[in-house]
């Protein structure tokens, strides 16, 4: 098939991206015809030539992004059209793989530019995008699906004028530690502990760095266990896994920096009662999320009592060497390989179903 591959990104997960999507490159079944296109931090695409190809299939580094290449434009109704030094020309393509996390890369924008161009995509449609990106909006429709969910308070920029009678109602329904992240922000960039008033200013004034909008959640102190989704209609879990940091939570650093920074354990040491409710509970969140495609999604499970909660959904997961999404897959007898060739497929039949659906009345 003919597949362009996008990477790099305008979010501060670019450097994520340049991980995950050399990762999917080298493990794509090598009879695909790849155009890699690299978006840089400003916000432009290029497509790349093919040394960058050939320089990511025979080391092991992340991708190279070169901003020196022709110009990719999205056109709509006609798709992707590349703009050189000597003209222009269509990119005849059958599937797009967006390899992008956070902002404007798995939420809705891009999404919606491939939906105009008439091309078919990896990953979940604009609207499951732009839900799975806004935590908020995720836990509002979790919690009306009756599903278990981490309590929270939404804070904004205006909110810190008035930051003691925000901290005052959060720590008499919280209480001491609370978690601070971005709403819509992934790879807990942003995301801090909070144990006192002037340690709730500092995480809210970090956490909205990255958004406008700042969720303050109680610490739980839980096991950290993520479940990958796989499917459109008739979505299937796989085996769940568990991260165990090194670090006090499992935050960027220990994440992509530190090579030390977590132990991932695939399949997860639950009990089978735990297991099956953790991946009942991930489908159920993947439907009322209206998701397709993939997610990955996360839960907390109290060390305590054993009470599962979600966390969040990730609609384009890390797809790193160490990257648990493929790792569960694997896990649940889906290579790595064979889960992109699925991606693919599921990419381009949820195409040919919209595509029988009628837009006017002719």
């Amino acid at each position: 098939m003919r597949l362009a591959i996008l990477y790099g990104g305008k979010s501060g997960e670019h450097e994520v991206s340049l991980r995950s999507a050399a990762s999917v490159i080298r493990h794509l079944d090598k009879s695909h015809r790849l155009h890699l296109i690299g978006i840089t931090k400003a916000g432009s695409w290029h497509l790349q030539p093919d040394s960058v190809l050939a320089t990511c299939l025979e080391g092991d580094e992340p991708m190279d992004l070169r901003a020196d290449g022709p110009e990719v434009l999205v056109v709509p109704g006609k798709g992707l059209r590349v703009y050189g030094t000597h003209g222009s020309a269509d990119l005849p393509l059958d599937a797009v793989f967006p390899v992008l996390h956070g902002t404007f890369g798995e939420d809705g924008t891009v999404q919606g530019l491939l939906e105009c161009a008439n091309l078919a995509y990896v990953g979940a449609d604009v609207l499951g995008s732009a839900i799975g990106m806004d935590k908020e909006m995720t836990k509002a429709l979790w919690r009306q699906a009756g599903l278990p969910i981490v309590p929270s308070i939404t804070a904004r920029a205006s909110d810190l004028g008035r930051i003691d009678d925000l901290a005052a109602n959060a720590e008499g329904l919280f209480g001491w530690p609370m978690f601070v992240k971005p709403v819509t922000c992934g790879s807990s960039v942003g995301a801090s502990k909070a144990e006192t008033l002037s340690g709730l200013k500092s995480a809210l004034s970090a956490a909205l760095e990255y958004d406008t909008r700042a969720l303050i959640e109680p610490f739980v102190a839980a096991r950290e266990i993520e479940c990958a989704v796989l499917g459109n209609d008739d979505p299937r879990a796989f085996p769940p896994g568990e991260i165990i940091p090194s670090h006090e939570f499992y935050d960027y650093d220990a994440k992509y920096i530190d090579p030390d920074g977590a132990r991932l354990v695939v399949p997860a040491p639950l009990d089978e009662a735990t297991t099956g409710r953790v991946k009942d509970i991930a489908v159920a969140a993947y439907k009322a999320a209206g998701l397709s495609g993939m997610a990955r999604v996360d839960f907390f499970v109290d060390k305590n009592d054993g009470t599962v909660y979600l966390n969040e959904a990730n609609t384009i997961p890390g797809f790193t060497s160490i990257s648990m999404y493929p790792m569960m897959c694997e896990a649940g007898g889906l290579p790595y390989s064979a889960l992109l060739d699925e991606l693919v497929s599921l990419a381009v039949d949820r195409k040919k179903t919209r595509a029988a659906v009628r837009y006017d009345r002719a």
